[in-house]
C-alpha cells in the first residue's frame, strides 16, 4: 500500500517517515499541484493524507489535482483551534481528524488505509 502526503510540517514529515519505515509502508511527499498529479500516476496511492493546517498554500489546485484520482481517498488533518477555519475543506477529504488523532492512528492509517 502506497501512500502520498501532502506535508510541509517537519515535525509531521519526520513522524509521517519514521512511522511508514517503521510499519513497512511506501510512503512519497508532494507540496505543489503538479507533485501531487506526478504522485497520482501510474500507480495511485491508497491514501493520500493533506495538512489543511498549512497557511499559503492554494488548497483549491491542491485538491483540483487529487480530484484526477476520485477513488484515492483523502485524510486531512487539522487542530482543534483551526477546524472552523478549515471546515470549507473537510467536505473534499474523505475523513478528516486533528493532528493528535493523526498521532495516535498513523500506524494503522499507513497499514490499511481509512479501514482502519
Amino acid at each position: 500500500m502506497k501512500v502520498i502526503a501532502v506535508v510541509r510540517d517537519l515535525f509531521f514529515v519526520a513522524r509521517i517517515r519514521e512511522t511508514a519505515r517503521l510499519v513497512g509502508t511506501p510512503l512519497g511527499f508532494a507540496r505543489t499541484p503538479e507533485e501531487i498529479t506526478a504522485a497520482l500516476s501510474p500507480d495511485p496511492p491508497a491514501l493520500v493524507i493533506v495538512d489543511l493546517t498549512t497557511g499559503g498554500w492554494d488548497y483549491a489546485a491542491i485538491f483540483a489535482a487529487l480530484d484526477a484520482a476520485p477513488d484515492v481517498p483523502v485524510l486531512g488533518f487539522t487542530t482543534h483551534a483551526l477546524a472552523r477555519s478549515t471546515q470549507p475543506l473537510h467536505a473534499r477529504c474523505r475523513r478528516v481528524v486533528t493532528k493528535e488523532t493523526l498521532t495516535q492512528e498513523l500506524p494503522a492509517l499507513l497499514q490499511h488505509g481509512l479501514a482502519a
